[in-house]
């Protein structure tokens, strides 16, 4: 029986020369040069993306169990259900996947869905110009660099290691221009609103197209708003409140506060105390650190800010380790859980320009906790 992953058969060599390629004469020609960028998924309705770089499919929901196969990063499967394991040596969680094949540690495997578009034919009038925010609703999709030398570390770290440059389901990010190429594929222009500088290209069919409707505040009307982030690391939980009424609740990676040696760093910890909201994106670009520790993603959606050092609620898509403290001091949420909060919270955000940032004393109150 053959593996239910979809993956394209290339070789190293090749694959070092699409990296060049897609940074270099497609940087200056991306309507020209073009090649198929949404391919065949696997044909299932919950799919999932292999988010680090290498994982086994196991027989049973064990780390002891046989390996059947092995997978690499950005490689999809057809994820039939989520069933409870045993937990791997030095982690947390119990959640495993399982595929048609075997199965897949939870965590490395991000939930995605095949959910091609029909592109739009213009961009309506905002304040800043005509564009549109969109979606990415498949599970990766390439982009090709306009500029010719890339702005962001995530990008220079693309070209120095011969990697394809991808961007990935639940991923918000601005387009502000449409083509269409000899083949007849329409193609958006990506302008990150608030990023370093870096301009793609990327097929249309990926990117779903975000309406004012579906940022409609939850319950505007209710004064009485505060959520409660608890990051003592067998919780990892945060609830929303109504006066004294949970209303909602989700599983979060709070900050870890040790590094792959097992060495404190305190800065990577979410601060506690109560923190008022001061600013919320649809998206944003996120970088910090520092080189071989530090992070830089782009199209990070659905943004809470609550302190003036950058920590925030927001999305994720590089893990779906949820209930492990995992980051460098944000609130990671699932894409749904975060798009709550931000719909729920204030200061509201309408979708032009669909960045506001309030004064003291802010917004709702994020009061962050540990037992």
């Amino acid at each position: 029986m053959g593996m239910n992953f979809w993956y394209q058969p290339i070789s190293r060599r090749d694959f070092l020369k699409l990296g060049v390629l897609t940074l270099g004469s497609l940087a200056l020609r991306p309507w020209i040069e073009w090649q198929q960028l949404v391919a065949n998924w696997p044909d299932a309705e919950r799919l999932g993306r292999i988010c680090v770089g290498k994982v086994d499919i196991r027989a049973r929901p064990s780390a002891d169990s046989p390996s059947v196969g092995v997978l690499y990063e950005d490689a999809v499967v057809v994820w039939l259900r989520e069933v409870v394991g045993e937990v791997p040596a030095g982690r947390q969680s119990r959640r495993w996947v399982e595929t048609p094949d075997g199965y897949i540690y939870a965590p490395s495997v991000q939930p995605v869905r095949n959910l091609p578009n029909t592109p739009v034919s213009e961009l309506p009038q905002t304040s800043l110009g005509k564009g549109m925010w969109v979606e990415v609703t498949v599970p990766h999709v390439q982009i090709f660099l306009e500029n010719r030398e890339p702005v962001s570390p995530w990008l220079k770290y693309v070209v120095e290691h011969g990697l394809v440059p991808r961007l990935y389901y639940s991923q918000i990010l601005w387009v502000d221009g449409i083509t269409t190429n000899s083949q007849g594929q329409v193609l958006y222009r990506i302008n990150e609103r608030y990023g370093p500088g870096d301009i793609f290209w990327a097929a249309a069919e990926a990117f779903r197209p975000l309406t004012a409707e579906e940022l409609t505040p939850i319950s505007p009307e209710v004064e009485d708003k505060r959520i409660v982030v608890d990051v003592t690391p067998t919780r990892q939980m945060l609830y929303c409140y109504e006066g004294k009424t949970e209303v909602y609740a989700c599983q979060i990676s709070s900050g870890a506060k040790w590094d792959a040696s097992g060495n404190l760093v305190e800065k990577w910890g979410t601060p506690l105390g109560p923190h008022p909201i001061w600013r919320k994106a649809i998206s944003i670009h996120m970088s910090g650190g520092q080189t071989g520790t530090g992070y830089d993603l782009p199209g990070v959606a659905w943004t809470s800010l609550f302190t003036g050092e950058g920590v925030a609620i927001h999305s994720t898509f590089w893990h779906n380790d949820f209930g492990t403290p995992r980051s460098h001091g944000c609130v990671n949420c699932a894409p749904e859980d975060a798009k709550f909060v931000f719909r729920w919270t204030k200061p509201i955000v309408p979708y032009d320009p669909g960045d506001v940032t309030v004064s003291m004393p802010g917004g709702t109150i994020v009061e962050v906790i540990e037992a």
